[in-house]
């Protein structure tokens, strides 16, 4: 039983943790502050511009499609599901079916999707690109 308390107590401190970590989760945009927020993916070398790379671990889709404008998506095709392979000619692509989503904004560029790749909240400071 004292087992058992352990574990919840636990569990609902990490959980509270969670909660006021999160305290104004999106509200720095793209070009936020902290470099300690949120799990690093990767490089701005690493993203050309005018094209984008594919976080297929962390299920996110990273563009630039100006120099030094950074966007990121879902890598979560919305036609059925499958994950976005690659970053070519302006559009991020899926090859389950073919849809096609443009790099600027995430809209569908070419069907069969019909909605748009949810956006993704990220931090850029300095050369680092977090997840927020």
């Amino acid at each position: 039983m004292t087992q058992s308390s352990t574990r919840r107590t636990l569990l609902a401190t990490g959980a509270a943790a969670l909660a006021v970590g999160c305290v104004g989760c999106g509200a720095q945009g793209e070009s936020g502050s902290s470099s300690s927020s949120g799990q690093e993916l990767g490089a701005t070398g690493d993203v050309p511009v005018g094209g984008g790379r594919v976080f297929a671990d962390r299920k996110v889709v990273v563009t630039q499609p100006k120099k030094g404008e950074f966007k990121a998506f879902s890598a979560i095709c919305t036609h059925q599901g499958c994950t976005v392979n690659r970053v070519a000619d302006g559009t991020i692509d899926c090859p389950c079916h073919g849809s096609r989503f443009r790099i600027a904004d995430g809209s569908v560029a070419h069907g069969p999707a019909t909605r748009p790749l949810p956006a993704k909240e990220i931090t850029v400071n300095g050369n680092s690109i977090r997840l927020a």
